[in-house]
């Protein structure tokens, strides 16, 4: 029954990259990099299950704009746009019988970071981080990348999530 919402979960994540709502493989990378990071600050067990599924479905919402973002990438948009996707987002997992848990992550992930739950913040992050470096070339884009998400740490993004990406990336990314 595992496997099976699993595969689920990871067919309705496909759902974006096959409309051409976001870039093949955007999903995918955002959940690995997701739970490598939960793990990186603690998280453990189903947590970190959670966090993968909420992951994967975090830019569901944008199957129901009738205009794409393009190339998937939300982060450059005005908060008020990127919270209605994100709520948007939370309704379609609801309606999939994902724990609510997840549908909570995808609904907050575009609230300030203060008021997030620490997975929220962490999808933020790293999806960001992946908009970021779609097209940046080598470890130049990456570092340039994590240079502006620091930055952004006053408003957009918690310190210590981005400082446990970085820590997460030096040693070369998610490992399982």
């Amino acid at each position: 029954m595992r496997a099976t919402y699993r595969q689920t979960i990871a067919s309705l994540a496909r759902a974006t990259e096959i409309a051409g709502c976001t870039p093949p493989g955007h999903a995918r990378r955002v959940a690995a990099l997701s739970r490598a990071v939960g793990r990186e600050l603690g998280l453990g067990g189903a947590d970190l299950d959670v966090l993968e599924h909420a992951a994967l479905m975090h830019d569901i919402g944008q199957l129901s704009l009738v205009d794409p973002v393009p190339d998937g990438a939300t982060v450059p948009l005005p908060a008020a746009e990127q919270r209605r996707i994100a709520l948007l987002g939370g309704a379609v997992a609801r309606q999939t019988g994902a724990p609510a848990q997840v549908a909570v992550i995808v609904e907050r992930q575009a609230d300030p970071y203060r008021e997030q739950p620490v997975t929220a913040r962490i999808v933020r992050t790293v999806n960001a981080y992946d908009d970021l470096v779609a097209g940046a070339a080598g470890p130049a884009g990456r570092l340039r990348a994590l240079e502006r998400l620091r930055l952004a740490t006053a408003r957009e993004h918690e310190p210590g999530v981005v400082e446990a990406l970085a820590r997460v990336l030096a040693r070369g990314g998610p490992a399982g």
